[in-house]
């Protein structure tokens, strides 16, 4: 492994969605180029990276496992990542490992949701894709399709692929799921013909990184493989045919000349392009040759024989199974495994070339401050990134690798022997804990210098900071690296040293590490920037053990799965519960599978799922009316009054436009990082591909404070057919207005929750002062402007002015915080249920009086403080005002939403829409796949109506549908919990209201209150007067 030349390193991962082939091209490139690690026979069918029993069972890929090949003297390090949506964190873990991704496309099914979202994390990581597209053979055999219509076909997907990869490059449809799905396809179907040479395409077949395959039966070709066959017999060069075998090209057999549409003249009508001519058509008639049940298909097979001099053992040929006869000639004529890695060696870059492409992804270039950083330490920093950037594999150079999960491994599948065949102690666990029978290993890749079985090195988190020296010493660890191994699938083969650009698997570091992490041989290198991941863990269950005695085998357990999961959240509830978070139910299941066979073994409990829910108020945030009644005063506010007597608070409270509650709730991240409003945490250098590290004073500032400008216009362009241009500007200097006196958010201080602060103009009474607070949320994001800030400090020296309240003016400035503080906790637990609330703006009035019979204001003053809590006394009031506040202004409860993609035969159609029905859910989209019985659905489903979808879509479409989630939306139920009749239909049909049957948002209200132990106001019994005893014992 360490004689390797680096430049004849590949590292490549496989991506694409569920079920298009992944593991299956894995199997054919691994028995072609494992040395006889894998039978062909057994290609496809074995699934050789899928050696857990789950994985086996659900015939689905669970995580991302490595395996390396040999191919015309290239190393190729394999990795083959899962497609479902639950596991889309391996999927990060895989492509920040590699240099270049195979992207499948199923050929028969198409761009899929999760095509698109493996596509996004290719572009994030900078890494370079190909494109395959797989399942031709069911164009031939299941659709039957003809060559021209296929060749359509496939050149729609090529289309669509581009037209994905062209809008990232264009910064679009980064995060909107919705967006990403009606975009590329939309008015593009009608005009597929396009010039071979433009460069922003991608995905071009005669580029060579494009391959057309078939991984069950092991066949498939590149472009030029054709070019070379037809080269000698047609008299032209390879390259030239490889440049005209794709696009609007064809051959005219009278003056032997490729020639373009127009040239073709009248004739046109007949003529196909050479794509179809030479490549597809020659395939259709083999196969449609090989199984005709006529008698004459071995004529085409034995001319396939005799023309390519293939070597097909008789043995193969005289099986009465046509298609086995048929696959046994096509894996030899086209072996799908030299195509595909034909591809790789030419299209994919080497580490070297690679490391150059993305090093600002890997380690971003920092700004610092010259605040007394020696010349020697930033030169050994910058020294360290320009060996990563060239990777450097000499000995000399400084070792720099990337763990980027780690997994566990049972203590008796290690090898027993080393390199040299020495006997190793695998027994003798890091740590000495001897906890569990697991093994912890890093998943990891050499990016500089040799990494050596033995050696010493520093564990850099993500927080190291190489040019703070001693401060950051809790940020960095030394460990000795026990044994590397080379993985294969399963195996690990043990190595005694790894040069730059090999993956490799690492012992040594369970101790250290606990999802992912930096090693180096220095500590003036920069960790490299975090991973991105397409989801977040929302299914949280709570989970105990089934005998009390066994708390401390859960809690280890627990311990063990966080480390060997780089997805999975624990973390304990408020009421003392062990919550364990899932990307998904597939992956929940794994965990609780996991936690009970391997890292527990223990029986367990396990709650129904914890559902997450918001709080808002009905109405329209962009209402003019509202927003004059918020800024000029009303009436309409709630009043609370502090046990004490001294301080009055008023709450009014309005409804954000929806789309500014969006960009809030998205942009939390860097609200965060802008505000300090999340202790501890850390600058993220790297938040979308595009868009540069946060800077107080840069333009990730601006760039926020223009998304809110457009969120708040787009909502008074949408209404502004209900309004005059007069009134709809007037409406926009009001939000402007809003914008400049924006106090605090909430909850956790990054929420889509808004604190106004009180006008300043109000007239300053004698009795009372009001609590003013200060824009600081304006003043950071760049809407409170030098007047603004000017008037506030204005109005503060006129109160400290006034002779009779200089004392108290001083007590009232440190009101401020406990104001904001009653904000936060009332934002984060809603009257309705406790949950956090949704897109609202409070404007909070606190007016703080003077004390009466005392002669010594001062003393007064502390005495109250100190006797009665005047700060506690606040922020209770401001709580409990702002919660009452809400329930005047007719509630409503929000939901999560998630987008669910489903693909299922015509005939299935009607049960599928029942179970839909059944579940809430709302269909916006459906489509048919041309050429096939198969539908697209995609429809928005309720969160909490999702657990045990996928078992009973099963059930009612007898295993033939599948669908998708992804986390879309937050929704609105628009049911009124607290309903009462109240006009003559309503008391007519549901009587003075005591026979109204429960809603749905009462019933979810009622579930979550219940769960967190909160009273429900229901009847224990109804209909008192009919109950008897059905059967009595004497």
């Amino acid at each position: 492994m360490g004689d390797t030349d680096v430049r004849k390193i590949r590292n490549i991962c496989i991506l694409a969605h569920v079920d298009h082939g992944k593991t299956t091209l894995a199997d054919q490139l691994i028995a072609a180029s494992s040395g006889g690690l894998l039978h062909p026979k057994q290609a496809g069918r074995l699934r050789f990276l899928d050696y857990l029993d789950e994985e086996q069972r659900r015939a689905i890929t669970m995580k991302s496992s490595s395996i390396s090949l040999q191919f015309m003297d290239h190393s190729i390090n394999l990795i083959d990542s899962p497609g479902h949506v639950d596991f889309c964190s391996e999927v990060s873990t895989a492509a920040r490992l590699s240099d270049g991704a195979l992207v499948l496309v199923d050929a028969v099914e198409g761009v899929h949701i999760q095509t698109h979202a493996v596509l996004r994390q290719a572009w994030i990581e900078k890494v370079t894709p190909c494109l395959v597209l797989n399942k031709i053979d069911r164009l031939i055999y299941e659709l039957k399709l003809s060559p021209m219509d296929a060749y359509t076909r496939l050149q729609k997907i090529v289309h669509e692929v581009n037209g994905i990869v062209s809008a990232y490059k264009s910064e679009k449809y980064l995060s909107d799921v919705d967006s990403i799905l009606a975009g590329p396809s939309a008015g593009k179907d009608d005009s597929l013909e396009f010039v071979e040479d433009d460069e922003e395409d991608t995905f071009q077949p005669q580029k060579g990184n494009v391959a057309f395959v078939c991984a069950l039966d092991g066949w498939g070709f590149c472009i030029d493989k054709f070019a070379e066959f037809y080269a000698s017999k047609l008299g032209a060069s390879a390259v030239a045919l490889q440049k005209a075998l794709w696009g609007p090209r064809y051959y005219n057999p009278k003056t032997k000349m490729i020639v373009g549409k127009k040239a073709i003249g009248g004739g046109g009508g007949k003529a196909r392009p050479m794509f179809v001519q030479f490549v597809l058509e020659p395939l259709w008639q083999v196969y449609q040759g090989a199984l005709e049940s006529n008698g004459d298909n071995k004529v085409m097979l034995e001319k396939v024989i005799k023309s390519f001099n293939l070597s097909v053992p008789a043995r193969e040929l005289q099986n009465k199974d046509s298609k086995a006869v048929l696959q046994a000639v096509m894996s030899r004529w086209l072996p799908s495994s030299e195509a595909v890695l034909s591809m790789v060696v030419k299209c994919i870059p080497d580490p070297i070339e690679a490391q150059s492409i993305r090093i600002e992804r890997l380690i971003p270039k920092r700004a610092f401050e010259d605040n007394g950083v020696s010349s020697d330490v930033l030169a050994e920093v910058n020294s360290v990134r320009q060996s990563i950037e060239t990777c450097n594999s000499s000995g000399e150079a400084p070792i720099v690798a990337f763990v980027s999960k780690m997994f566990a491994v049972p203590i008796k599948m290690l090898p027993q022997r080393g390199p040299n065949q020495e006997v190793l102690s695998n027994y003798a666990d890091e740590g000495g804990s001897g906890e569990s029978d697991e093994c912890f290993l890093a998943f990891a890749r050499v990016f500089s210098g040799v990494l050596n079985a033995g050696q010493r090195i520093f564990v850099l988190s993500s927080l190291y900071d190489p040019l703070k020296g001693e401060s950051m010493q809790r940020h960095v660890q030394e460990a000795e690296l026990h044994s590397l191994y080379l993985m294969m699938g399963q195996g690990l083969k043990p190595v005694s040293s790894a040069k730059a650009g090999n993956i490799v698997a690492i012992r040594g570091l369970g101790q250290h590490i606990l999802k992912s992490a930096t090693l180096s041989s220095t500590r003036y290198c920069w960790p490299f920037s975090t991973m991105v991941f397409q989801v977040s863990p929302t299914l949280r269950v709570a989970i105990e053990p089934s005998d009390p005695a066994d708390m401390g085998a859960l809690m280890r357990g627990l311990r063990l799965l966080n480390r060997a999961d780089p997805f999975v959240e624990v973390s304990v509830s408020s009421r003392g519960e062990q919550v364990l978070a899932a990307a998904g139910e597939v992956h929940l299941e794994r965990c609780i599978k996991d936690l009970k066979e391997r890292f527990a073994r223990v029986s367990l409990e396990v709650s129904p799922p914890l559902v997450s829910y918001k709080e808002t108020i009905e109405g329209e945030g962009s209402n003019v009316i509202e927003c004059l009644k918020l800024l000029t005063g009303s009436s309409d506010f709630v009043e609370k009054t502090t046990p004490n007597g001294r301080c009055t608070i008023r709450v009014q409270v309005m409804k954000l436009p929806s789309a500014l509650t969006k960009v809030l709730n998205d942009s939390s991240d860097l609200l965060g990082d802008i505000l300090d409003g999340k202790p501890g945490q850390k600058v993220k250098y790297f938040q979308r591909e595009g868009e540069k590290r946060v800077d107080k004073d840069g333009n990730s500032v601006e760039a926020l404070k223009k998304r809110i400008l457009d969120a708040v216009e787009t909502e008074i362009e949408s209404d502004s057919e209900n309004i005059d241009k007069d009134r709809a500007e007037k409406c926009r200097n009001l939000w402007f207005q809003i914008l400049q006196r924006i106090w605090a958010l909430g909850p956790r201080h990054v929420g889509p929750n808004v604190l106004l602060v009180p006008d300043v103009k109000q007239e300053i009474s004698d009795c009372s002062i009001l609590v003013q607070g200060f824009p600081h949320v304006s003043e950071k994001l760049g809407f409170a402007d030098s007047s603004v800030i000017k008037c506030r400090k204005e109005g503060r020296i006129s109160v400290e002015s006034l002779a009779t309240a200089s004392l108290l003016s001083k007590e009232v400035e440190n009101y401020g915080s406990s104001v904001v503080s009653g904000f936060q906790l009332a934002t984060a637990a809603g009257p309705l249920c406790d949950e956090p609330m949704w897109g609202l703006a409070f404007l909070v009035e606190v007016h703080v009086s003077h004390v009466e019979h005392k002669s010594d204001l001062a003393e007064a003053l502390s005495d109250q403080a100190n006797q009665y809590g005047v700060t506690g006394q606040i922020m209770a009031a401001v709580k409990e005002a702002c919660r009452a506040a809400v329930l005047q202004k007719k509630p409503r409860l929000v939901e999560a939403m998630y987008l669910c993609e489903l693909i299922t035969p015509s005939e299935y159609l009607n049960p599928m829409h029942s179970v839909l029905g059944r579940r809430r859910a709302s269909v916006f989209k459906e489509e048919m796949h041309e050429g096939s019985s198969l539908f697209t659905v995609h429809a928005h489903v309720p969160v909490a109506e999702s657990f045990g979808f996928a078992d009973e879509l099963r059930r009612w479409t007898s295993g033939a549908s599948s669908g998708l989630f992804v986390l879309s939306h937050w929704k609105v139920l628009e049911e009124d919990p607290f309903f009462v009749p109240k006009t003559e239909e309503e008391i007519e049909e549901y009587g003075d209201g005591a026979s109204v049957p429960l809603n749905t948002a009462r019933k979810l209200i009622d579930a979550v209150r219940r769960r967190k132990g909160l009273p429900v106001e229901e009847k224990v019994v109804r209909h008192a007067t009919k109950q008897r005893t059905l059967a009595r014992k004497v």
